[in-house]
């Protein structure tokens, strides 16, 4: 039986998360559907658009991503921490950004008071239940899919002209308890489209965090990284990766280190052969306590691999311990890929 999603992410701590949601209909999510003649590819835009708004309200940020024709997948880390520094009047407002108020939708004049919303804003921050409920849930990942994935399956729904359901019943989840864990998950999703040959190599698989760095980096004058997509650590005078000010990190390795490391991992599966590791990519591996001999057949084979939990192994067990649960799914997989 499956577990209960309180026990399997933990809204009270950071964390990271892998998340997947699959259309329940023939029906592409996006792309050309050959079957029906129908283009959907327009759609790939609503998710990124949403996730958008959605990383700039919840505590939640987005670390990879990967829209294909018939499902996504998010990289997500959750910032409990940070939800704790917001004052009554944040919550209150990110909330209402996402869930606007009647008294303060537009009226026929299309004007509304300035003091009329900051004193209806006082009102709401006023009532200490009210704020508490919506700190949570600003910082929980159903509510972060719930308000992704609904307002998506509203448009395809209006857009097909018919209705039900969209999405294969709820999503996936799984726990990240490491950096090896991160970098395996996010090269995973990645290179979604180069594992299913639709491009020939990452920075060619569009609509995926990959593209979208490094189209960022070749036009880094005019276009600044997207304030949602959480950076990589900035690699100082010294050589060595730092985090950047006021931000937090993706991994503790350099976006180039990032790109070279998935760029070759993606050519040895196009090829169908997993070559021999470069000696510069070996040591970001070692920081990491990934083996390298296993590198290239972890991330072809992830998803048969993992379940609800990738880490290291003395991680695993202790998520194991602490959901009172005796094994999980992949335990052979982590003495493979991981010291």
């Amino acid at each position: 039986m499956p577990a209960p999603r309180k026990e399997q992410v933990s809204k009270y701590s950071n964390g990271h998360y892998h998340l997947t949601s699959r259309a329940v209909r023939r029906a592409f999510l996006c792309g050309f559907d050959s079957q029906s003649g129908c283009n959907y590819e327009h759609r790939r835009q609503w998710i990124l658009d949403r996730l958008e708004v959605l990383a700039k309200q919840f505590s939640v940020e987005v670390c990879a991503y990967a829209i294909m024709s018939n499902h996504y997948h998010l990289v997500l880390h959750v910032d409990y921490e940070q939800s704790l520094t917001w004052d009554a009047e944040e919550v209150v407002k990110r909330w209402c950004t996402l869930f606007p108020p009647q008294a303060l939708k537009d009226s026929d004049d299309k004007q509304i008071d300035t003091e009329v919303v900051d004193a209806y804003f006082a009102r709401l921050a006023a009532d200490e239940e009210k704020v508490t409920l919506w700190r949570e849930r600003l910082v929980d990942l159903s509510w972060f899919m719930r308000c992704l994935n609904e307002p998506i399956a509203r448009q395809a729904n209006k857009e097909d002209k018919c209705s039900g359901r969209f999405w294969e019943g709820r999503f996936k989840s799984q726990a990240l308890l490491d950096d090896a864990a991160l970098i395996s998950c996010m090269a995973y999703v990645d290179l979604n489209p180069v594992r299913a040959a639709i491009a020939q190599t990452p920075e060619d698989s569009e609509f995926t965090s990959f593209a979208a760095r490094v189209e960022t980096q070749k036009n880094s004058a005019s276009k600044p990284e997207p304030q949602w997509l959480l950076p990589f650590a900035e690699v100082k005078k010294t050589g060595k990766p730092q985090a950047t000010q006021n931000a937090h990190v993706c991994l503790p390795i350099s976006q180039e280190e990032y790109f070279e490391l998935v760029d070759w991992t993606g050519r040895c599966i196009r090829e169908g052969k997993r070559g021999a590791i470069p000696a510069h990519i070996q040591p970001i591996l070692q920081r990491l306590e990934i083996k390298q001999d296993n590198w290239v057949d972890g991330i072809q084979h992830y998803g048969n691999h993992f379940y609800k939990v990738v880490g290291i192994m003395r991680h695993l067990l202790e998520e194991t311990e602490r959901q009172g649960r005796k094994w999980f799914k992949g335990q052979s997989a982590v003495r493979l890929l991981y010291q």
